[in-house]
Order: C-alpha cells, then sequence, then structure tokens
C-alpha cells in the first residue's frame, strides 16, 4: 500500500513538472517598445500580424521572434577617401528602427541582426560614396550639413525595401592629417579675418556718410540762421543783453557813449 501511494505521488509530481514546463515553454512577456513575429511549426512565419507588449500564450512547438522597435543609435568609425584622394576618419553616428508594419517582411528577408546585415554597410557604402565627391576642407565649411543630408538620403534609397527606417545621420567628428588640418585652420582664420576688416570697411564707410550728412545739415542750418539775422536784430539783442547785464544784482556796469550802430560801450563789470 505505501509502495502504490509512493508511486502515485511521484507520478503526480512528475506530472506537475511537465505541466510547469509546458506552461513555461508556451508563455512569454514582451516588453514595452518591442514587437513580436510568430513562427508557426505548421503554417510558417505570420508576416501580416505582429504581436505587440504584454503577456502571451503560444503553443510549445512555435517560436516568437522580439523585437526593439524603438528608434536606436549607433556609431560607426571609419576611414574613407576625400575627392583629392586623402585619408579621412570619421564618426558618424545614426538613428534607425525596422518598419513596425512590414517586421514579418523584415524577418523573414533579413532577422533580427538586421542591423550588423544591413544599416551598417548601407552606412558605410553612402559614407564612402558621398565624402569621396567633396574636399577635406569642405568637412568644415557650412558643406557639411549638406554631406550628412547626401549621406542620409543615399542610405535611406538603399535599405528601403529592406523595411528598416533611418531617422537622421551625424557626422560627429573630423581627423584629417596634422599638416592638412593646420593648413585648412590657417585659412579659415585668413577667411575670417578678411571678413572682419570688411565689416570694419563698412562700418568706417558709414560713419563717414553719417558725418557727411550730419555737417551738410549744421551748415544748412547755419545759412538758414546767417539769412534771417539783420542789423536790426543784432541792435535789439545787444540792447536786451545790456539791460540784462544792468539789473544785475552781481555786476556793476558803466556805459558811456555809443559803439558802432548805436550799441552800449560797457567799460566795467566787476562787482
Amino acid at each position: 500500500m505505501n509502495r502504490q501511494f509512493s508511486n502515485l505521488t511521484i507520478a503526480i509530481i512528475g506530472l506537475v513538472l511537465f505541466l510547469i514546463i509546458i506552461v513555461s515553454m508556451s508563455t512569454l512577456t514582451i516588453e514595452a517598445g518591442q514587437e513580436g513575429v510568430l513562427f508557426n511549426r505548421f503554417s510558417g512565419l505570420e508576416k501580416e500580424k505582429t504581436y505587440s507588449q504584454g503577456f502571451h500564450v503560444i503553443a510549445p512547438w512555435n517560436d516568437m521572434y522580439i523585437y526593439d522597435v524603438r528608434v536606436q543609435s549607433a556609431t560607426s568609425n571609419m576611414q574613407v577617401l576625400s575627392k583629392n584622394g586623402l585619408t579621412i576618419k570619421l564618426e558618424v553616428s545614426y538613428w534607425y528602427k525596422p518598419n513596425i508594419e512590414k517586421l514579418g517582411y523584415l524577418h523573414d528577408e533579413v532577422g533580427v541582426n538586421f542591423h550588423d546585415k544591413i544599416v551598417i554597410p548601407s552606412i558605410r557604402s553612402a559614407t564612402r560614396e558621398v565624402i569621396g565627391k567633396y574636399l577635406p576642407e569642405e568637412l568644415y565649411s557650412s558643406k557639411r550639413e549638406v554631406i550628412e543630408d547626401e549621406i542620409y538620403e543615399q542610405t535611406i534609397a538603399s535599405i528601403s525595401d529592406k523595411y528598416i527606417e533611418l531617422d537622421d545621420v551625424l557626422i560627429r567628428d573630423v581627423e584629417l592629417p596634422v599638416s592638412l588640418q593646420q593648413a585648412i585652420e590657417k585659412k579659415l582664420k585668413q577667411e575670417q579675418a578678411s571678413l572682419e576688416y570688411e565689416f570694419r570697411l563698412q562700418q568706417a564707410e558709414k560713419e563717414k556718410e553719417r558725418l557727411k550728412i550730419e555737417a551738410e545739415g549744421k551748415a544748412q542750418a547755419n545759412r538758414i540762421v546767417s539769412a534771417s539775422i539783420t542789423d536790426k536784430i543784432l541792435k535789439e539783442k545787444g540792447i536786451e543783453a545790456t539791460i540784462r547785464l544792468s539789473e544785475s544784482s552781481n555786476s556793476k556796469v558803466i556805459v558811456i557813449g555809443s559803439g558802432k550802430d548805436g550799441l552800449p560801450i560797457i567799460l566795467n563789470s566787476e562787482k
């Protein structure tokens, strides 16, 4: 009796363990920012359907492939040749993600390691081709953004039919031979100094024009004032000034005779 009980206990424990294993193989959780693609052993890959985040139950003989569908960033360091044949070291950063709506097709044609298989080679190829059309010094000028846009557009054209999306491309670092870098920096400084000198000349020309206009205005005002002053007005102004001086408590004015045009002569104005 005890022996039969022991056998039954072992069988129950074995069954429970079997069920636990089956359940663990049949359930999974897809985390936030992830999508799943199911491969059915009998019907094949479900290309048109993806499984979003959360808890899922699948048959233990099927496989679920999990993809990170958030925007991911990566950096590629490479050596490329410029238009004049010089070697340039670049550090290029880019942002990419899989096309969620075509995730099943991406898995069928490329697989989960699509970054290594498709994105990296496409970025490198586009960068080499684009940089090969420019001179090294153009990477230090306003054409840098143009170069980044060209790399982006060319990479997009290369990966668009592989169900991968590219968000942006950025050239983070450019390393040139020391002698060339010094020559470029010297040239840029000279150009900056030339622009600064030209700006100073423009400012000086503007100041010159301002002073000329101001002088012409003053001359015109003087001509108007001179034309309006008569001998009678000068006499009246002289008399008014003499009266104010004579009325001042701090002045003593002695006036005798008359000056030119009948104006008084002031001999002493001390206190």
